[in-house]
């Protein structure tokens, strides 16, 4: 499996961006998937993640409300749209998958096999 994260820059507080991660070399709907984040000086911390269907979603507490995850199955692609962005969402962010069967998300890190290489998200007036 190869993941490659894309979207990452600067943007001003209050601003929007959204990250891209395209899957590749298995079959995509078999996976879920996670967005991470690693913050400067803190370490790596669950964002989201999303069931292999789509159809269910969660969410780190303080993203609730201002990020959403998705994912098109046909394009082997997940999204991370990040709305309302604060400074203290600057940092790296990796998306992640894991072969799951029935519903079962994982929000842990040590719940995923594979990651991304990380694109930098700076929110900075």
């Amino acid at each position: 499996v190869q993941l490659q994260a894309s979207g990452g820059g600067l943007v001003q507080p209050g601003g929007s961006l959204r990250l891209s991660c395209t899957f590749s070399g298995r079959t995509f709907n078999n996976y879920s998937m996670g967005w991470f984040r690693r913050a400067p000086g803190k370490e790596r911390e669950f964002v989201g993640a999303i069931s292999r269907s789509g159809g269910s979603t969660y969410y780190e507490d303080s993203v609730k409300g201002r990020f959403t995850i998705s994912r098109d199955n046909v394009k082997n692609t997940v999204y991370l749209q990040m709305d309302s962005l604060k400074s203290e969402d600057t940092a790296v962010y990796y998306c992640a998958a894991k072969r799951t069967i029935l519903t079962h998300v994982p929000t842990i890190e040590g719940g995923y096999d594979y990651w991304g290489q990380g694109t930098l998200v700076t929110v900075s007036s």
